[in-house]
């Protein structure tokens, strides 16, 4: 169940260093405080007054740079996917792999539902969110840019948590340690191409500043209704508008005053207060992960074949098999990555539901601080997945040695993708609305630091 907010925080105006011409309500999705602020300048961070969470970065050079690191990004997944990939040598048996090679052996095995989140993970999701920021920044350069932009940028903000180019790297890393002491194994060039991809992206993300682009499409007039958006805009800097009449919206962090569940009026994502049915959402994601949980940890996820001899092998098991090879470190990260992620991810996420539900008015900031830690750890549990999918494709040499694919891999990528859902669909909104009284932050507290440097400024609540 859903509790509407007893009592809302004074919006707090937080004054830049430089007067903007243009200052707008934005509000703390981690929290719900409403700030006012306007652009930011050239590395400066301003952060939430109530829970520090980052409320947004001031870029350099927020259009041309990420435009070039984009295409960049998208140039070396062309490379990653067409050269060789990895290559391995076992009693003079060799074979040669590709990028996509490990999804697509995962689909002749049966397994079709894992070769393709593999497959969308570290290619698919990828090269969307490449194109999509290319097209836009791209787009924005015409004299008269496509009506579909701001379609393309909400895909873009959609597809982030699903580019798991990093954690396919370090599943890769995990892979050539197990075979390198069975069988000679080659890193191709795709490997350092998907290398240069994975730091393209996070380039990109850093570089790329996404008010200053909905500001640009708003500017260009590429909004979903100009009209409703200027009588919204003008309904939420109104001095009689309430506070709880006011909408973020989550795509493009527009607050309006506009009727719940109404299109946002510039990037046309609908428009909540609150996540609809947030609790009993993360309720069910959170029940069905548990309950696959028990299978995915019982379950085989591959078995490894060598002269026609092997055993299937638990998540368990490939830690202990690591442990007793004398590689302390990479069992401990896939012991992490595996068995202790999820767990604390439905330990957390049962936590902060039982405190909307019960009201508990104790620790708002650290609760918030773990629905944080959640939603960013959560990913990486997908490091044992990846690693059957190289070792998949990699392992095809017939009765010398051969790696077949479980049933517990299955269960486990189903526990891996229900808990990220789980994240995305709670609202940490609901543990501060859920108190009946929150005190305002105090005045001293720094909202805006430039990198490693203190920012000084002034806050008051607004008139």
């Amino acid at each position: 169940m859903n509790f509407a907010p007893p009592h809302v925080a004074p919006v707090l105006v937080a004054h830049l260093p430089e007067p903007e011409p243009r200052r707008r309500l934005r509000e703390c999705f981690d929290c719900g405080q409403l700030h006012r602020m306007g652009p930011l300048p050239a590395g400066v961070v301003a952060r939430c007054l109530r829970c520090h969470a980052v409320l947004g970065r001031g870029r350099r050079d927020p259009f041309s740079r990420p435009l070039a690191l984009a295409l960049t990004g998208l140039l070396l997944l062309f490379l990653a996917v067409q050269l060789p990939f990895m290559g391995i040598d076992l009693y003079g048996r060799d074979n040669a792999i590709h990028l996509t090679t490990g999804a697509a052996e995962l689909e002749t095995y049966g397994f079709w539902e894992l070769g393709a989140v593999v497959f969308a993970f570290t290619v698919g999701a990828p090269f969307a969110r490449l194109l999509c920021i290319g097209a836009v920044l791209s787009g924005l350069r015409m004299a008269r840019p496509p009506r579909f932009l701001p379609l393309l940028f909400r895909l873009d903000e959609r597809l982030r948590p699903w580019a798991m180019v990093e954690v396919y790297l370090l599943g890769v890393f995990v892979a050539y340690t197990k075979l390198g002491d069975l069988a000679f194994v080659q890193v191709g060039l795709a490997v350092y191409a998907l290398g240069g991809l994975m730091l393209a992206i996070a380039a990109t993300d850093a570089a790329l500043d996404p008010d200053a682009v909905w500001d640009t499409l708003e500017a260009r007039g590429l909004v979903v209704a100009p009209e409703r958006l200027a009588a919204a805009l003008r309904a939420a800097e109104s001095p009689e508008a309430r506070v709880n009449e006011l909408i973020a919206c989550t795509c493009c962090v527009l607050v309006v005053g506009a009727a719940e569940a109404t299109p946002c009026p510039r990037c046309g994502a609908r428009l909540h207060r609150r996540k609809p049915e947030a609790v009993a959402l993360t309720w069910a994601l959170l029940v069905a992960s548990l309950v696959l949980y028990v299978p995915a940890n019982m379950l085989p996820v591959l078995t490894v074949s060598r002269l026609g001899q092997g055993a299937p092998s638990t998540i368990l098991g490939g830690v202990q098999q690591l442990a007793a090879a004398g590689m302390w470190p990479l069992a401990m990260l896939v012991f992490f990555a595996s068995i202790t992620v999820p767990v604390l991810k439905l330990i957390g996420l049962a936590i902060m539901l039982i405190s909307i539900q019960r009201r508990a008015a104790g620790r708002l900031q650290d609760r918030t601080v773990l629905f944080r830690i959640v939603d960013a750890i959560g990913r990486w549990s997908m490091i044992d997945i990846f690693m059957v999918s190289v070792l998949v494709g990699l392992v095809r040499l017939g009765f010398v040695a051969s790696v077949t694919p479980g049933a517990g891999a299955v269960a486990f990528c189903g526990v891996v993708i229900l808990t990220m859902l789980a994240a995305r669909t709670f609202d940490p909104r609901l543990m501060w609305d859920a108190v009946a009284r929150v005190q305002a932050p105090p005045r001293r507290r720094v909202a805006l630091r430039r990198w490693g440097r203190p920012k000084p400024f002034t806050a008051r609540p607004a008139s």
